[in-house]
């Protein structure tokens, strides 16, 4: 199986705080490895101690099911094929933040979770560190 690096999750937390600080934005940032174990973590002065664990669970989230956590919120809805999966696993994270990482075999190394704004900014600052491992 394939895994991210410890070379890689670093760069990836190093691109995904570069765009929060470009953004303005304290979050907290987290890279699981393809077992879903934390390899990278950084958590931006003020960044809310909550959301550390949200951005873990974003993490493990996009890993477990191998799509970003915004997808798995919308088959998540009431009446949807994935409705109350956010309860299997220990708690599952279910809104935009947490994004699969590829290598360039297009083979799922990892994933990235970050919390600590609105889901967009979330969403936008992992897709900044995915953009990282390309």
């Amino acid at each position: 199986m394939a895994d991210i690096t410890l070379r890689q999750a670093t760069a990836v937390v190093r691109a995904a705080q570069k765009k929060a600080e470009e953004m303005g934005v304290k979050m907290n940032i987290a890279v699981v490895d393809a077992g879903a174990n934390l390899k990278a973590f950084v958590r931006l002065d003020g960044a809310w101690l909550g959301s550390v664990d949200i951005s873990i669970k974003k993490a493990k989230t996009a890993r477990f099911f191998d799509m970003p956590t915004g997808e798995i919120g919308k088959l998540s809805q009431p009446g949807g094929s994935l409705f109350n999966i956010e309860h299997s696993n220990n708690g599952l994270i279910t809104f935009p933040g947490g994004i699969p990482l590829k290598n360039r075999r297009g083979e799922i190394i990892g994933a990235i979770g970050v919390s600590g704004s609105t889901v967009e900014n979330d969403h936008a600052v992992a897709e900044a560190g995915v953009a990282a491992i390309a």
